[in-house]
C-alpha cells in the first residue's frame, strides 16, 4: 500500500540527497496497483527509470494508463541538436515497433516485456498523441500512483530519464491525498489534465491509432511468465547495486526495491504460482465456447444480404455478441473496424462499452447526456480519417438515440466513411417512429445491423415498413431466432408460469363500468375530437387496471407462499405497475431522452410493493431499481452475487439490462404491449450456471362478471387482449395445464380459449 512507503515530511525528492527521485519511483511502483503516466516522449532513458520495480507493479495486479507523443516535435529535435535537452536522447518512434526492437538494450527489452504482459492481460491502455500545429504535450513529467485506496501524484522539474535522476541534480514534489486538502486538489488537477488528453478533449493534440502498436508489442516481445519478469528485474537491480559509481542514497533506494522483489519471487516459488497471459492484444472472440450455430447463421445471412440486416432474436440469446461478431469479421478481413452503435439509454451505453472491451475493441467514444467530452474526441477521429489515406484506423462510437437525432450531433456522426463503417442499432424498433424515423433517409452508412427481440411496432405499419426498408429486408427479417427455438436449444432456460386473477374493488368496478359505457357511446364517431376523447377515456380505464388495489394483496400472497416454500426471496424481480403511464401505448420516448423517468404516482406504487417485501422478513434485502437510482451498477452486482435479494422496478429493466441470475419474476404491471412482456420474460430466462429453471407469476386484472349486455362485447375484447399475454407465456411454459385451470371460469364466461 502507498501508505507503507516512507515519504519525507516535506514531500520533496532531490538527487544526491537522502530522498532520491529514483527511489520514489521504485517504491511507488512496488506499492501501487495503478499508474497513470504522461510522458513528453518515449525514450530509452525514460523507460529505464521504470525498469526497477515494474515487474513488482505487475505482480501487485497493476494496471497502467500511458500517454506519449508519437515522436519528438521539431522543437524537441532542435533542442537536442543545440544541447538544451539531455543529449543524445535515443527517442523511440513507438509506431515503428520493428525498428524500435532493434535499438533496445536488455533493460529496455525488460520494460517492453512487461508492457507486452500488460497488453496480453488487458491491463494496459495507452494513447499515442501527435501535436497539432506543432504543439504537443512537450516535456510533461506528471503522473498518479494509486493502490485502490490512496493516491500519490507527482509533478516538478524532474527530467524523467535515468541519466537525469542519477547524474543530475533533479527534483520532484509528491502529493499524498491523505495529507491535506491542497494536496488532494493538486492530485485532482493532475488527474484532470491527464484525462483531458486521455479522453481526447485536449484540442492541442490528435490521437494516433494504437491498435496495431499494441498488437505488435504483444507479438514482438517474449511471452514471459510473471515469475520470469520478476527474476529479470532482480538481476538488473543487482547490477545497479554493484555499480560503485552510484551514490549511497541511490543504492539504498534500489536495495529496498531488491528486497521487495526477493520476497515476491520467494512467495511465487512456495505457492507454485503461475499466471496465464491472454493470447493476443488484437480483437478476438471473447468466449472459449465460440459462436453458437445460430449466431454463425446470422452473420452469413447478413453478409449475403449486402451487409444489411434486421435480426429478430429473443431476449437473452446474444444479440449483442452476434452483432459484434460481424464487426470482428470485418476486422479479421480488413485489419480495422469502425462502428457507430445506437442504443436507447445511458445504461446500455455503458453495457455496450463493456461488451466491446470483451472483444478487445478499443478507442471507444460515448455520446450521451452523461458525457460532454465526446466532441473533441469525434473531431480528432474525423481529422485522422481525413489525413489517413488508407482509412485503416479503428474506433467505436456508442450513442443514445436522443443524442444521435440532435442536428449538431447527427451532422458530426454522419461524416465518417460511408462504405467502411458499420451502424448497429440496438432495440431497433425505436428507429421506426418519432424523430429517429425522420433521420433514416439521411443516414449514409451502408453496412447496417438492427437488433430487437420484437422489431414489429404495434399498430404502426408505416414505421414497420420504414424499418424493413432501412435494414434491407423485403418481406422477412434477415435472421430470426424465436424464444421457442431458444428454449428448445438450451439458449434460454425453461420456466413455469402461474397467472393470478386480480378482481377490481367495488369503487374501481363502478368507475370502470362508467368509463366503459362512455367508450361504447363514442366509439362510433371518427372525427378528430372524438378520437382524442376516446383515447383519453381508454387511458383512464387502463389506469384502473394498472393501479388495481387488490394487486397488493395478491402480490403479498405470492411472496408469502415463496417464503413458506423456500424460506428465501433471493434472486427475485418485481415489475411494479406504472401508475399514470400505462405501458400498452406505443411511445417513441428515446428520441427525446436517454433515461426512463417515473412519475409521483408510480413512485408511490413502488414504495407500496417494496414495503410488502421488506415487512415480510427483516433479513430480506430489497432495493428499488429506478431511473433515479444513482448506484444501479452496484445494485445489479449485488443482485447477481446474492447480497441483494429482491429488486423492485418499473420500465428500467425493459431495455437491455442484464440480470441472468434472476430465478423468480412477479409481473404486477398489466402490460398489453407485446414488446414489454416479451422483453421482461426474456430477462428472467437468461441462462446461468446455478439456475435450472425460472418461475414467473403474472397478475391478470379482469373485471367481475357483472356487466350489462351493451358492455359485454367490449369487455370480451379487453379480456381477449389480456389473455394474449397469458397465452404467449403459457404455451412455452412447462405447466400449461395450470394456466388453463386457473382461468377456467373467466374463459367460460366470455366463451374464450387460451389456445386460439
Amino acid at each position: 500500500m502507498l501508505k507503507d512507503v516512507t515519504f519525507p515530511a516535506h514531500r520533496h525528492f532531490k538527487s544526491r540527497t537522502e530522498w532520491e527521485p529514483i527511489g520514489f519511483f521504485s517504491d511507488c511502483l512496488c506499492n501501487a496497483t495503478r499508474f497513470d503516466l504522461m510522458l513528453g516522449f518515449f525514450s530509452s532513458s525514460a523507460i529505464n527509470v521504470l525498469a526497477d520495480g515494474f515487474a513488482s507493479f505487475l505482480y501487485n495486479g497493476g494496471r497502467m494508463n500511458l500517454i506519449v507523443n508519437d515522436i519528438l516535435t521539431e522543437q524537441d529535435k532542435n533542442a537536442i541538436a543545440s544541447g538544451k535537452l539531455d543529449s543524445p536522447i535515443p527517442f523511440f518512434d513507438v509506431t515503428d515497433i520493428e525498428k524500435l526492437k532493434n535499438t533496445l538494450s536488455k533493460r529496455d527489452t525488460h520494460f517492453f516485456n512487461c508492457l507486452a504482459w500488460l497488453i496480453r492481460n488487458n491491463r494496459l491502455d495507452f494513447r499515442i498523441v501527435a501535436p497539432k500545429d506543432s504543439i504537443g504535450i512537450s516535456h510533461t513529467k506528471t503522473g498518479i500512483f494509486s493502490d485502490g485506496v490512496n493516491k500519490v501524484g507527482f509533478d516538478g522539474s524532474c527530467n524523467f530519464s535515468r541519466s537525469a535522476l542519477i547524474d543530475n541534480i533533479e527534483s520532484l514534489t509528491a502529493f499524498c491525498d491523505w495529507d491535506s486538502n491542497p494536496a488532494s486538489a493538486t492530485i485532482k488537477r493532475i488527474n484532470c489534465e491527464f484525462e483531458l488528453v486521455f479522453d481526447g478533449q485536449d484540442e492541442n493534440v490528435i490521437f494516433v491509432p494504437t491498435d496495431k502498436v499494441k498488437t505488435h508489442i504483444a507479438e514482438s516481445f517474449k511471452n514471459k511468465e510473471l515469475k520470469d519478469l520478476l527474476e529479470d528485474e532482480y538481476k538488473f537491480i543487482q547490477q545497479d547495486i554493484a555499480d560503485k559509481s552510484l551514490s549511497k542514497s541511490i543504492i539504498k533506494a534500489l536495495s529496498k526495491a531488491k528486497s521487495k522483489v526477493e520476497i515476491e519471487i520467494e512467495r511465487i516459488k512456495k505457492q507454485g504460482e503461475t499466471i496465464e497471459p491472454i493470447d493476443f492484444g488484437r480483437p478476438r472472440f471473447p468466449y472459449e465456447s465460440g459462436l453458437r450455430e445460430y449466431q454463425k447463421q446470422a452473420f452469413e445471412n447478413w453478409k449475403s444480404n449486402k451487409q444489411k440486416g434486421l435480426f429478430a432474436m429473443a431476449t437473452g440469446t446474444g444479440k449483442t455478441i452476434t452483432s459484434l461478431n460481424c464487426l470482428l469479421e470485418i476486422y479479421n478481413k480488413l485489419d480495422y473496424y469502425k462502428a457507430i452503435i445506437l442504443v436507447p439509454t445511458i445504461t446500455l451505453v455503458e453495457q455496450w462499452e463493456i461488451e466491446c472491451k470483451k472483444f478487445n475493441f478499443s478507442t471507444i467514444i460515448k455520446v450521451c447526456s452523461k458525457y460532454n467530452n465526446w466532441k473533441s474526441a469525434v473531431a480528432n477521429l474525423r481529422l485522422l480519417e481525413m489525413t489517413n489515406a488508407h482509412n485503416d484506423i479503428s474506433y467505436i462510437i456508442i450513442s443514445t438515440y436522443a443524442s444521435f437525432v440532435r442536428s449538431n450531433v447527427f451532422m458530426e456522426l454522419n461524416q465518417f466513411p460511408k462504405n467502411k463503417l458499420l451502424l448497429i442499432a440496438d432495440e431497433a424498433h425505436n428507429m421506426g417512429g418519432g424523430l429517429m424515423a425522420q433521420r433514416l433517409s439521411d443516414i449514409r452508412y451502408l453496412r447496417r445491423i438492427g437488433l430487437s427481440a420484437t422489431p414489429e411496432r404495434q399498430f404502426d405499419n408505416t414505421g414497420n415498413r420504414k424499418l424493413m426498408d432501412f435494414f434491407g429486408c423485403a418481406d422477412s427479417y434477415t435472421f430470426e431466432y424465436s424464444m421457442a427455438e431458444a428454449i428448445q436449444n438450451g439458449a434460454l432456460c425453461r420456466y413455469y408460469y402461474y397467472p393470478h386473477i386480480v378482481r377490481l374493488t367495488e369503487n374501481e368496478m363502478e368507475e370502470y363500468v362508467g368509463l366503459s359505457k362512455k367508450i361504447v357511446k363514442i366509439m362510433g364517431f371518427h372525427d378528430e375530437e372524438s378520437q382524442e376523447r376516446l383515447k383519453t377515456l381508454l387511458l383512464k380505464r387502463k389506469r384502473i387496471i394498472h393501479k388495481a388495489a387488490n394487486k397488493l394483496s395478491v402480490f403479498k400472497q405470492i411472496v408469502q407462499q415463496r417464503m413458506e416454500e423456500r424460506s428465501s426471496l433471493k434472486y427475485t424481480l418485481v415489475y411494479v405497475p406504472e401508475g399514470n403511464k400505462p405501458d400498452n401505448f406505443e411511445a417513441d420516448i428515446f428520441d427525446q431522452s436517454d433515461t426512463i423517468a417515473s412519475d409521483p404516482d408510480t413512485e408511490h406504487l413502488i414504495d407500496d410493493f417494496t414495503r410488502i417485501v421488506r415487512d415480510m422478513d427483516s433479513h430480506i434485502i430489497v432495493r428499488q431499481f429506478t431511473s433515479e437510482s444513482t448506484d444501479r451498477d452496484a445494485m445489479l452486482k449485488g443482485f447477481a452475487n446474492g447480497s441483494i435479494d429482491v429488486l423492485t422496478s418499473m420500465k428500467c429493466l425493459d431495455e437491455g439490462v442484464d440480470v441472468p441470475r434472476s430465478e423468480l419474476a412477479i409481473f404486477c404491471a398489466s402490460t398489453g404491449n407485446p414488446r414489454q412482456f416479451i422483453q421482461r420474460r426474456g430477462r428472467v430466462l437468461r441462462m446461468h450456471k446455478d439456475k435450472r429453471f425460472a418461475i414467473i407469476h403474472d397478475l391478470i386484472v379482469i373485471p367481475d362478471n357483472v356487466f350489462d349486455e351493451e358492455c359485454y362485447a367490449l369487455e370480451k375484447n379487453l379480456v381477449q387482449s389480456e389473455l394474449r399475454r397469458v397465452r404467449d407465456f403459457a404455451l412455452l411454459s412447462e405447466n400449461l395445464n395450470d394456466t388453463d385451470n386457473e382461468l377456467q371460469d373467466v374463459l367460460n364466461h366470455y366463451n374464450l380459449s387460451i389456445f386460439n
